[in-house]
């Protein structure tokens, strides 16, 4: 899957430069806690911009969070399974059919494991149920990985458009609806100018992007898509991720032709 992420990110070189300097910015000041480049970044103070966000109604009033698998949200993940919420977790690049875990404390408990257990990605996977969209609950709060943030709710992630693809397929199926919150955490240093992530029709914009010094609301005006826009899909990202795949073969639509 690597070869086809790598190409998927490169289809945007706008967005491409802006996180190949948020990248170095990242490194150069010290701020990121391993080699940035090519990934979401983990960042100094991930564990107290996860504080601030548990500090937001929109955190106290979710019972069931979506979030990302990735290192600088980790914090996140334990500390809502720590509250007792239902936790779900993307599958890394959604390798598989059932491509979300569902994790909870009591199910944990259940197999003698503890919250932190099940923080990382690895425990998460490890641990976790694996679970179809029909077997999903309602979700009240995603949270998202960002390589860079604006406050109009722009983002950036890696570049293959994954967490899109997740949202996409999650509102298909009901599971979240057009107020359901999106939000972020990421360093001060990820959050750029609004024209320099101006919104495209597929992009989920953020309501929320936090740091470890500040949680900025971006009253974003831009709506929420609706389900999957197969248009806006490339044919090897449906031929190579199998629920796009199965998703793309229940339609009465043309066979998928590669280009």
């Amino acid at each position: 899957m690597t070869d086809q992420h790598q190409a998927w990110g490169d289809r945007n070189p706008t967005k491409e430069a802006l996180r190949q300097r948020i990248w170095t910015t990242l490194k150069s000041e010290g701020v990121a806690k391993r080699d940035p480049f090519g990934r979401i970044p983990n960042f100094v103070g991930a564990a107290l911009a996860a504080d601030r966000l548990a500090q937001l109604p929109i955190w106290q009033n979710a019972d069931v969070i979506k979030c990302n698998p990735d290192s600088p949200q980790q914090p996140v993940r334990l500390r809502a399974l720590e509250a007792g919420k239902t936790l779900y977790m993307a599958v890394p690049q959604l390798t598989q059919k059932k491509c979300f875990v569902e994790l909870s404390a009591d199910a944990l408990s259940a197999q003698g494991k503890t919250p932190r257990d099940a923080a990382t990605m690895q425990g998460a996977l490890l641990h976790g149920k694996a679970v179809a969209f029909e077997e999903m609950q309602r979700i009240d709060l995603v949270l998202v990985g960002c390589v860079a943030a604006a406050t109009n709710g722009g983002r950036t992630g890696k570049g293959a458009g994954f967490a899109d693809l997740e949202l996409a397929m999650l509102s298909e199926f009901g599971l979240i609806q057009p107020a359901t919150p999106i939000a972020t955490t990421i360093h001060e240093l990820q959050i750029v100018e609004s024209e320099q992530l101006p919104l495209q029709a597929h992009d989920w914009p953020l309501d929320w992007v936090i740091t470890p010094e500040q949680a900025l609301e971006t009253r974003t005006l831009v709506p929420h898509p609706k389900g999957l826009d197969w248009s806006s899909l490339q044919p090897d990202q449906i031929a190579n991720i199998p629920i796009l795949k199965q998703l793309h073969d229940q339609l009465p639509s043309q066979p998928l032709e590669m280009k």
